[in-house]
């Protein structure tokens, strides 16, 4: 009796083993299924250009469609082919910007290839079939004089030409990609100073110089970019180390990094020093390359050869010639680059202890690098100045900095720089031979000179902009179709 009471619990217990056992197996087969790549044939609901999204708390329905396209809308009068690189590839997507440190990482750079009336082809230069040089050995040589002092467009643009060379005699910090995909940066190599010196003169009157022209035709073309849209310019770079350069199109591009000399003629909000790379000039007098002069043999303690009459921030210069001109021991007059004024640069600051670096029009002048260049000590009067590579380099172990109201008082200045010992300042004079290879502009460019330097510094900025591109998309839905008509249809406590 109590057997056959038992059977029937038994065949339930059977049925539920095997109704388990079928179910863990379902759910294992769904498992593989689903890990398994997607075929073209499988349907998922991501790719389904029409996806119905159900809000399950309101029950409310509504639909995204795939209309939602930007079109690319290329700037009247340029081709944008002209624009792509030789084997097709153009910066219309967008960029992928590598994890890392950027200290230990190559920067990967897209080159944008402009037609030579944007670079060599100011130096003279005839293409032949190619919108760059490709005899990298024969290069056009840049202009020389005060010219020369504003060229780290020229410098960074051939760096990147030849970064890719077999049998480069050293290796670059930047390296130029040929697919936009793979670029952290957008390089625009527009030689923007030398532009302005040159092709400023308003040929016809009326009309436009043919600088102007070059800047607004520049501003169409990058605003048809997609990479430049899809980051509003942000993982650009554009050299514009002349304080007058590119002033038609700054603030249009001012998203932009851009490579400077300083921020005297910039709205902060067009350039700073947070968003922006502050290069060093190009020196005007040699290098001192076998310099063996001592404290004693530097005889003149105070050097300045410039203009004395400047307008803005260089008013300084007045009063402290009116303050130092007839102390003993100082060299201060007019000088230029013109005739032996270089010369007579090179001897007198070779000559002395200190150099003065006083503000100009602009708060930095070439002046600071000559004296660097020299091993003379710089003595820096410029209370808006911005420094090359300042978050690596202590300029004060090598520089003396004076407050401007501090250098008019009369005798400050000259007291300051009797106290300075022998070994105080043997040492800033060592620590200036350490450091000035940094200041040096050179092709091939060498590891850690000016070329290199400005690319780590470019390097360095590479996670704050990521930071902003990705905080830019937080909003951005791509796999939206429709505009704001989707949008704004929903109730108000869908949208927030």
């Amino acid at each position: 009796m109590h057997s056959k009471c038992c059977q029937p619990k038994k065949l339930t217990l059977c049925l539920l083993f095997l109704i388990s056992a079928l179910a863990l197996l379902s759910s294992l087969a769904f498992l593989q299924i689903s890990s398994e790549p997607l075929g073209k044939d499988q349907y998922s609901p991501i790719s389904d250009p029409k996806i119905k999204v159900m809000l399950e708390d309101e029950k409310l329905l509504y639909e995204i469609s795939d209309e939602f396209q930007p079109s690319l809308i290329s700037p009247p009068g340029i081709r944008t082919d002209e624009f792509t690189d030789k084997n097709g590839y153009s910066a219309d997507s967008e960029p992928n910007i590598k994890q890392g440190n950027p200290k230990d990482a190559v920067l990967k750079v897209f080159m944008y290839n402009l037609p030579p009336e944007f670079h060599f082809g100011m130096l003279d230069w005839k293409p032949e079939n190619s919108v760059w040089p490709t005899n990298l050995t024969e290069i056009p040589r840049y202009p020389g004089g005060l010219n020369l002092q504003h060229s780290p467009e020229y410098w960074l643009t051939l760096d990147l030409l030849s970064s890719n060379i077999p049998g480069r005699s050293s290796p670059s910090s930047a390296r130029r990609v040929e697919n936009s995909k793979e670029a952290d940066f957008f390089f625009v190599p527009f030689f923007s100073s030398l532009s302005y010196n040159r092709h400023s003169k308003v040929e016809t009157p009326g009309h436009k110089s043919r600088n102007e022209l070059l800047q607004e035709k520049l501003v169409h073309f990058l605003m048809g970019q997609e990479a430049w849209r899809r980051s509003g310019g942000k993982n650009h770079v554009i050299v514009m180390h002349h304080p007058n350069s590119m002033v038609i199109a700054r603030e249009q591009l001012r998203s932009a990094m851009f490579i400077v000399a300083d921020f005297g003629r910039y709205s902060p909000l067009i350039g700073n020093v947070e968003k922006d790379v502050v290069a060093p000039y190009k020196h005007v007098v040699p290098y001192f390359a076998k310099d063996s002069s001592s404290f004693e043999s530097r005889s003149i303690l105070l050097f300045f050869q410039g203009a004395i009459f400047r307008k803005d921030g260089g008013f300084i210069r007045q009063e402290l010639y009116a303050l130092l001109k007839d102390e003993k021991d100082v060299h201060f007059t007019s000088g230029n680059t013109q005739r032996d004024g270089i010369r007579k640069a090179t001897e007198g600051m070779r000559s002395s202890k200190f150099c003065l670096n006083i503000a100009g029009d602009t708060p930095s002048s070439n002046r600071l690098f000559d004296a660097i260049a020299s091993h003379c000590v710089p003595v820096i009067i410029s209370d808006e100045i911005e420094l090359p590579y300042e978050d690596v380099l202590d300029y004060t172990e090598f520089c003396i900095f004076v407050q401007s109201a501090d250098a008019v008082k009369k005798g400050f200045l000259i007291r300051l720089l009797n106290s300075v010992k022998k070994e105080e300042w043997t040492r800033m004079w060592q620590k200036l031979k350490e450091v000035s290879h940094h200041f040096e502009y050179q092709y091939p460019s060498q590891p850690d000179d000016a070329v290199q330097m400005i690319w780590k510094a470019v390097a360095r900025k590479l996670p704050s902009v990521r930071l902003s591109l990705h905080k830019g998309k937080r909003y951005s839905r791509s796999w939206l179709t429709k505009q704001s008509d989707s949008f704004f249809s929903l109730p108000k406590f869908v949208r927030g």
